[in-house]
């Protein structure tokens, strides 16, 4: 069955997550439902010399316990992160692994990565230039590359199709399921795990984030009045999308559907977002999934808690949806696992598929008295039931790199 228009209708069949608040998708979850905070004092590295030292670090994560492939216990952490992430969205998909003949050049792996393996970079930095080495590890260039680790989870699963790592920052994770989405819905490929991952949580790029001035330094309030700064986390996001009928055909679970997707470039700041870009890549995720703004239930909003970014979202959402701005449910779920850069779109987009399967839209946590110019509903603190037949997932990157996604029900 395909859509009125002929295009082939695309699948969610498989999750798969690392996250501050827990490792696996229905750990996140439960997290995210009783409002915890995965924001803490940070215990991986000296703080010493900092003024920023919370962050969003991944708790409960042990490679050898997750038993990882041999190559990648040898990868950078954003790999492993990538490859743990994507075993579990395999194994809840059911497919058959790995894929041979045919079925491998028709899976796509696009997992990507803003910053790729940045710790393992600066501890190259740091052997060479503090300690005088003369060498560094001979698998450093591996384990930096930002393709990495879509080329492990490739090797894992026997994907012979399209691989490779999209980075565009903070959008990374929407952009690679949005692509991966349009790979299939036009035929190029039937099936592919893609999202993003991100360990970039270290000395020198917590020193480079704190230059900039945005960053927190008590914690992650999106649209408070009380905001100032977000706060760095680190993880992934993995989605095993497929074609519906082939997903039928073999009896997958299918937890949702892609329904639209929107991409846009601001071209006009690298630091202050556009109300222009943002909102039009939102009526275009609107416009291709064929519903209207009303239909939407709920929208993970990109809600960074910088001073511009909350203002600017709230009115490019006023803008696409109109008097259903006020119907509405938002929620910003980096109050709870802070910003986890370039991962952070598909463990949100985990969340707004969660959110419509259990009719439940999470909390934006700190939100005692909203900003005056954020005046929708952000589901201030606790979260709540309510149905959700159509969740939207918005990324919105420095750069003025804009993607959004909407999710809907699995097909009836």
């Amino acid at each position: 069955m395909t859509q009125n228009n002929g295009r082939r209708r695309v699948v969610v069949t498989g999750q798969g997550v690392v996250t501050p608040l827990g490792t696996g998708v229905e750990k996140f979850w439960a997290g995210l439902k009783a409002g915890e905070c995965g924001i803490r004092e940070v215990q991986s590295f000296d703080t010493q010399d900092l003024y920023i030292t919370i962050a969003g670090e991944i708790p409960d994560f042990d490679p050898s316990e997750r038993k990882l492939s041999k190559s990648l216990m040898l990868a950078d952490k954003f790999s492993q992160y990538a490859g743990c992430a994507a075993k579990e969205a395999v194994a809840q998909s059911g497919m058959e692994m790995p894929l041979k003949g045919e079925a491998g050049y028709r899976t796509a792996c696009i997992i990507g990565s803003g910053v790729g393996g940045l710790t393992t970079l600066e501890f190259s930095y740091k052997m060479l230039f503090k300690e005088n080495k003369r060498a560094t590890h001979p698998l450093t260039l591996l384990k930096a590359i930002g393709s990495s680790a879509s080329a492990h989870v490739s090797i894992d699963y026997g994907i012979t199709g399209p691989t490779f790592g999209v980075v565009s920052a903070c959008s990374t994770a929407t952009h690679s399921i949005g692509l991966t989405y349009r790979m299939i819905r036009e035929g190029l490929v039937d099936r592919g795990l893609a999202g993003a991952a991100e360990a970039s949580l270290n000395w020198g790029a917590t020193r480079a984030w704190q230059a900039m001035r945005v960053l927190s330094p008590e914690g992650l309030w999106p649209f408070s009045k009380r905001r100032n700064g977000t706060v760095l986390a680190e993880g992934s996001g993995i989605l095993m999308l497929e074609e519906y009928e082939q997903a039928k055909a073999r009896g997958a679970t299918i937890v949702a559907e892609v329904k639209g997707y929107g991409m846009t470039a601001d071209a006009g700041d690298m630091v202050n977002p556009s109300i222009d870009g943002a909102s039009t890549a939102m009526q275009m995720a609107i416009d291709d999934s064929g519903l209207s703004p009303s239909d939407i239930d709920y929208i993970n909003a990109h809600g960074t808690a910088t001073m511009v970014n909350d203002i600017n979202e709230t009115r490019a959402i006023k803008r696409v949806f109109g008097n259903a701005a006020n119907k509405v449910s938002i929620s910003s779920t980096k109050s709870m696992h802070g910003h986890c850069l370039g991962a952070g779109g598909a463990i949100e987009a985990v969340a707004a598929i969660k959110a419509i399967g259990d009719n439940f839209v999470p909390a934006t946590l700190g939100l005692d008295e909203p900003d005056d110019e954020c005046d929708l509903d952000y589901t201030a603190n606790v979260g709540r039931k309510r149905d959700v037949n159509y969740a939207m997932s918005n990324s919105f990157a420095f750069g003025g790199l804009n993607a959004v996604l909407v999710f809907g029900p699995p097909p009836a």
